[in-house]
């Protein structure tokens, strides 16, 4: 059977290892051998505890945890995760910390806000429209924790690296770069993030949280709003969402067995988001990023067009040339080029001569 493929820049739902969906495809009908789909299976059944069990080794490995860290997988994406950290990290009378970078980030303060936390802005890149990550963070010692977004989809900036944060635990949101390089991943006291960019389907996010910070939820937090209801029952409390976290699982094996872990990957990412903004910084100004440089994200490449209605064309025909999902945020307009593992260099080198003929015939 033929397939019709393109070239998938979509900032999420994004694109996803082609292996992994052939296989997927494969297995769908009759799951190893049970006779039934992975969509129909017992999520109290050993074969799907098999793959909850394998997702979670796969992701230990990747991310060098240890015993400290829980992995639990958690249904509603991270903005779910927006209030849940706060419910569970965040006591009366205590105060956190948030670093402002973006829409997600502003997100994420508001919706703490919401909730009648106390939350103060340590640091901002809202002076300059979000285009570059903050190099001083005015960090409270008595914070409860510090939250920060490691990479913003829709400005395009990335932190190179995490501040050091002492006795303060270091939240962050990594939906869309988690596993796209290697992390000090023991500095974090938590982390989350959506499936849709680098992991799998959306409908589950991944939280990793430090086993000391479980204690400091209320004992009037809802059931199902609480860390210690996942961590205590491995994410079966309830019906997980078993198809999701299967092809997260089958995800993280294409990551660990096929591109050979995250060195490599951070290697290959590294690549493919210099080859983009090499087309952007030659072009003499017909195209122009909107990141400062030193800010550049190797996730999500942004930029603008010398004017809109050639950026209403570029996109046109680089859709007819089977180049999808290159519109900017509607919050912000432009152009986005999202390079999440998966997109694989052939794409990005496909897109990078596409960008140097539509400036040459202008």
């Amino acid at each position: 059977m033929t397939v019709h493929r393109v070239h998938n820049f979509n900032p999420g739902p994004a694109a996803l290892p082609l292996p992994v969906l052939e296989e997927v495809r494969e297995s769908f009908l009759d799951f190893r051998g049970t006779g039934m789909s992975i969509v129909e299976i017992s999520h109290r059944s050993k074969e799907f505890e098999a793959v909850l069990n394998e997702a979670i080794a796969r992701i230990r490995r990747l991310l060098g945890l240890d015993a400290r860290h829980h992995v639990i997988f958690v249904q509603g994406g991270a903005s779910l995760q927006f209030a849940m950290v706060p419910l569970n990290l965040l006591p009366g009378g205590s105060s956190a910390d948030y670093v402002n970078t973006g829409t997600w980030a502003t997100n994420a303060i508001r919706e703490a806000r919401l909730l009648g936390k106390t939350v103060r802005v340590a640091a901002s890149s809202e002076d300059r429209e979000f285009t570059y990550i903050p190099a001083k963070i005015d960090l409270d010692p008595q914070a409860a924790y510090l939250h920060l977004t490691s990479n913003n989809t829709i400005r395009g900036t990335q932190w190179a690296r995490f501040p050091e944060t002492g006795a303060v635990p270091l939240v962050a949101d990594m939906s869309s770069d988690i596993l796209s390089r290697p992390i000090p991943a023991s500095r974090f006291g938590l982390i989350y993030a959506g499936a849709q960019k680098n992991l799998g389907p959306a409908g589950v996010a991944v939280v990793i949280v430090r086993e000391d910070l479980l204690g400091r939820a209320p004992e009037t937090l809802p059931t199902m709003l609480r860390y210690t209801t996942y961590t205590a029952k491995n994410s079966l409390y309830n019906t997980p969402p078993c198809f999701a976290i299967y092809v997260v699982e089958r995800v993280l094996a294409w990551l660990e067995e096929t591109v050979g872990g995250l060195e490599a990957m951070a290697a290959i990412n590294r690549r493919k988001a210099e080859t983009i903004y090499a087309v952007i910084d030659a072009s003499g100004g017909f195209y122009r990023g909107t990141a400062e440089p030193t800010s550049r994200s190797q996730m999500n490449v942004t930029f603008r067009l010398v004017d809109a209605a050639r950026e209403a064309r570029f996109l046109e025909e680089a859709a007819r040339a089977g180049l999808v999902g290159l519109k900017g945020h509607r919050s912000v307009g432009g152009c986005r080029a999202s390079l999440y593992n998966a997109v694989s260099p052939e794409a990005v080198e496909t897109l990078a001569s596409f960008m140097r003929d539509f400036a040459k015939n202008g």
